[in-house]
């Protein structure tokens, strides 16, 4: 069974940018398609990019359209989500997930997801 593990958060001004890796560890998921989520303190967790299993097709939340990037390292089996002009309103905990696909994994409902890394940014 597939395990997910992310890294890179932290704390971040206004304005400024963090990389978030999602590394697979006892499987491979690179024929599935792999996106991140987040959660802030009283709110449902939210989706906010996905890539596709081939990579060819990303898609992003519109709130941080413009502002992060997906991308995915077949060889490395890891996945990352770039981060830039980061706001306080992204302060949350991102966690990452696999599914067949980004329709399925958007449902939240048959995903395996990581533990999640923390991300600050203050004002």
């Amino acid at each position: 069974q597939v395990q997910l593990v992310e890294s890179g958060g932290g704390l971040v001004q206004a304005g400024g940018s963090l990389r978030l890796s999602c590394a697979a560890s006892g499987g491979t998921f690179s024929s599935y398609a792999v996106g991140w989520f987040r959660q802030a303190p009283g709110k449902e967790r939210e989706f906010v990019a996905a890539v596709s299993g081939s990579g060819g097709t990303t898609f992003y939340v519109a709130s941080v359209k413009g502002r992060f990037t997906i991308s995915r390292d077949s060889a490395k089996n890891t996945v990352y989500l770039q981060m830039s002009s980061l706001k306080p309103e992204d302060t949350a905990v991102y966690y990452c997930a696999t599914s067949a696909t980004i329709a399925t994994m958007r449902q939240m409902t048959n995903n395996y997801w990581g533990r999640g890394t923390q991300v600050a940014v203050s004002s």
